[in-house]
């Protein structure tokens, strides 16, 4: 399953979540028809940017917990101490791309940022990694 991890800055635009989307997906050579799930930090699934974005797609948005994202942290790439600060964690987009891809979980394409939104891609087996952890599926 690909994963698509977003992030952005209060209520960014719906045309640059979009667009951050896409130059994610040409990046990896995917059309926007092979993202499974957009994720994002629980705090962020309301900006309407995002909610707009993801009723585009047509595919489901999946809300992240810091605690999801933090367990992942050490398989992102990109590390910001602004992100850090705000939100308590170092990495959204990637993070939340790798939580949401599951078990096995790997990066396709990091952090790509825009003037207000970010997304990273993610390929993983679709089961939630927190769940695998607790013992879950």
């Amino acid at each position: 399953m690909i994963a698509a991890g977003v992030g952005c800055r209060r209520n960014a635009p719906a045309a640059d979540v979009e667009a951050v989307i896409a130059t994610a997906l040409r990046k990896a050579g995917l059309e926007a028809a092979a993202i499974g799930v957009v994720a994002t930090l629980s705090g962020k699934a309301a900006e309407p940017g995002i909610i707009a974005a993801v009723r585009r797609l047509g595919c489901a948005l999946r809300e992240c917990s810091r605690l999801e994202l933090a367990r992942v942290t050490p398989m992102t790439v990109g590390k910001s101490h602004r992100v850090r600060r705000a939100v308590g964690v170092p990495s959204v987009a990637e993070a939340a791309a790798l939580a949401a891809a599951g078990r096995n979980a790997r990066l396709l394409v990091p952090r790509q940022a825009n003037a207000t939104a970010t997304c990273a891609l993610a390929e993983g087996q679709g089961a939630a990694m927190l769940d695998e952890r607790r013992g879950g599926a």
